[in-house]
This record gives structure tokens, C-alpha cells and sequence, in this order.
């Protein structure tokens, strides 16, 4: 097994806004040069790359077979205390055809920590796949708002007016794969004006940055859409979604709506002869976990004030368990079984909690 260690400093050289033509190619050139990677004794990454490979699976959808059970984890926005402690809880319990499926979010706005936080998912990732029976689809990524604005990002060039794009991008979360490479946000949207060969050479450094950082580039680029589980072939299938589904559409057909839309998170109309259940791990309007019926929302607010959350599941859309982690290492874990879902018979019977409904140990950590 090999390591990998890699220095990278990015500095975004500033300058003053000019309307000269020239001056203007100039600052361009400057953007575009800043962000060369550089040696630096800053920040090092110690990692053995050769313990990530690219889950073999459909390009948009990642296909979870017939677990035994299967442990979704919330968005995190970069708390990655909590979710190291997430980790260490499930380490000794995840299992041979057992699954594990991150929602999406990964990384925070706000946080100093997301270059940590992805180091923790690659070194938990080699850690699980070094276990006797382990394999490389049994740990799936789906990609977040915050991860589809980053891919966004890096085709701006194809955006019709691109500063309005990325105002949109910025307000899904782009900020913070922009500072985990250390780039500006002054100088992303000066790029932005910029014309698109200018801008097709300042993003392809923001791959060759995202390519520098040792696993980021196939852990990025292996993020799925969905995921689909499933108990039996002639059962309805479990689907688990970064933030949202229109039931109106087909799975194939949701486009933008897994990550932004103003459809109300349920099962519907068609899909309820599709799906026996629906799990999402982020709620735009910060609302709390939500287990109603059979649409699930695991989003407890991690890194907005709440604990991050982890379900576990069978295939066929029992959710047994409910983990919530809190501050300075507080974990609450129990079976669930008041849950609608579990029964489509019962009556009056659904159970939603909220962000300040969750286990007491979580909210007195998360206050």
C-alpha cells in the first residue's frame, strides 16, 4: 500500500477592478496562474490512495443489491468531530453484506475542517475495505446539492450568463469546495465576467486542484444520484436521495429535482407501485428529521445546530434503527419501531420528530 504525501498551497492574487482592456486580460492571466499548486509546509495530507476505487455501478444510480442492512448517514456540513464519532460507533457493527451510503452535503460553508472531514471519509473508507468480505460497492457516496454546484462550477463556461449562475451555485453550498481549495470568492466572481476561454482555463485549474489532493478526485467523481435497494426482485425498491423527488416523474427523469425543487417530499401517485420507501438526507428549510409515512427526511440539522443523524435500514424499508450524534462525543442509538412504514395498516400512527424533539444527550450537545 502505498502513501502519498502532497503539499498544496493556492494563493488568489487580488487586484483592483480596471476597465481597461488590458489591465483586464492581465488580471485574468493572474487568476488563472494563482492557481498552479505550489510547495508549501502549510498543510500535508498523508492517505493511501490506493485503498479508494470507484465503485462499479451505473454512472447516475448506484445499484445496493440485497443487504443484510444498510446505514445511511445524513448531510454533514462539515462536522467532522461528529461524524468521526459516527464512525468509531459503527466500526465494530457494520458487517459483511452490510451497506453504507453518505446523502450528500459533505462539507460546510463556514467550516475550517473540510479538508479534514474528507480525509476522515477516505481513512474510514480503507479502514471498512481492509475487513475480511468487504468490497468497494459496499460504501456509496451520493452527491449533494452542495456537490452538484461544485460540478456545476467546473463547467461554467457552458452557463448562458455565467455571474448568475453562480450566484445560484453559491447559494447551494459552492463556497465550500471553493475554500477547501483555497480559492477566493471575490476573485471567483470577477472570473465569472470574464469571457469563456478565460473561464474554461480557470476552471480546468480547479480540476487540476481537485486532482492534487490525494482521493479527491475518484471520491468526487464517483458520487452517485441515488441508490436502489431492494429485498426481492418482485418487491418495490428502497431509494435513497440527496434532498429531493418529484413522484411525477421517473427515477431517470428527476433532473435537477433531486437537488432542487419545490415538489413536497413524498411517495405519490406512480411511484408508490415503484418505491416501498423514499429516505432523503438534506431539508433546504432546515425542518428536522422526519419519518412520516414513507418519504423520510434523516436531516437533523448537522452543522445548522442539530445532530447528525444515521438510519439503518433493511432492503425492504423497515428502518430498525436511529443514531444521533451530538457534541463532545455524545451518541444516542435504539431500536425504532413507531413508524408508519413498517405497517401501511396502521392506524393513525405517524411519528415525526424535529430538530428539538431528537434524544436528550443530542440536543443538550447540539445547543
Amino acid at each position: 500500500m502505498c502513501e502519498a504525501f502532497f503539499a498544496v498551497h493556492v494563493r488568489i492574487i487580488s487586484s483592483s477592478q480596471n476597465t481597461n482592456t488590458v489591465n483586464e486580460e492581465k488580471r485574468e492571466k493572474s487568476l488563472i496562474e494563482s492557481l498552479q499548486p505550489r510547495e508549501s509546509h502549510g498543510h500535508f495530507v498523508l492517505f493511501p490512495l490506493d485503498s479508494l476505487r470507484v465503485n462499479d455501478m451505473n454512472e447516475k444510480f448506484a445499484d445496493l443489491g440485497t443487504p443484510r442492512r444498510i446505514w445511511a448517514i445524513a448531510a454533514i456540513h462539515g462536522e467532522v468531530e461528529r461524524l468521526a464519532t459516527l464512525h468509531d460507533h459503527l466500526a465494530g457493527r457494520f458487517g459483511v453484506r452490510d451497506r453504507m451510503i453518505y446523502l450528500g452535503n459533505y462539507l460546510g460553508v463556514e467550516s475550517r475542517t473540510n479538508a479534514a472531514l474528507f480525509d476522515e471519509i477516505l481513512a474510514f473508507r480503507a479502514a471498512i475495505l481492509s475487513k475480511t468480505g468487504m468490497e468497494p460497492s459496499d460504501i456509496v457516496y451520493l452527491r449533494g446539492p452542495a456537490e452538484e454546484a461544485w460540478q456545476r462550477l467546473l463547467r461554467l463556461q457552458f452557463a448562458p450568463v455565467p455571474l448568475q449562475t453562480l450566484e445560484k451555485l453559491l447559494a447551494s453550498g459552492v463556497e465550500a469546495y471553493l475554500r477547501l481549495y483555497g480559492v477566493s470568492i471575490n476573485d471567483t466572481k470577477s472570473m465569472a465576467r470574464a469571457g469563456s476561454v478565460a473561464i474554461t482555463r480557470w476552471t480546468n485549474q480547479l480540476r487540476a486542484l481537485q486532482r492534487s489532493a490525494p482521493g479527491h478526485e475518484p471520491l468526487i467523481c464517483g458520487m452517485r444520484r441515488a441508490a436502489l435497494a431492494q429485498a426481492a426482485p418482485d418487491q418495490e425498491k428502497l431509494l435513497f436521495v440527496p434532498a429531493g423527488f418529484d413522484p411525477s416523474r421517473s427515477l431517470e427523469d428527476q433532473g435537477e429535482a433531486l437537488w432542487w425543487t419545490s415538489a413536497t417530499f413524498q411517495l405519490s401517485g406512480r411511484a408508490q407501485n415503484m418505491y416501498s420507501r423514499i429516505v432523503r438526507g438534506f431539508d433546504s428549510v432546515n425542518s428536522g428529521v422526519n419519518l412520516e409515512e414513507a418519504a423520510v427526511t434523516l436531516d437533523g440539522g448537522c452543522g445548522r445546530g442539530g445532530p447528525l443523524m444515521c438510519g439503518c435500514f433493511t432492503p425492504a424499508g423497515k428502518l430498525i434503527e436511529l443514531v444521533a450524534v451530538g457534541g463532545q462525543g455524545l451518541v444516542e442509538t435504539a431500536p425504532f419501531e413507531r413508524e408508519v412504514a413498517n405497517d401501511f395498516f396502521a392506524a393513525d400512527s405517524r411519528v415525526r420528530i424535529t430538530a428539538s424533539e431528537m434524544p436528550e444527550p443530542a440536543k443538550q450537545a447540539s445547543a
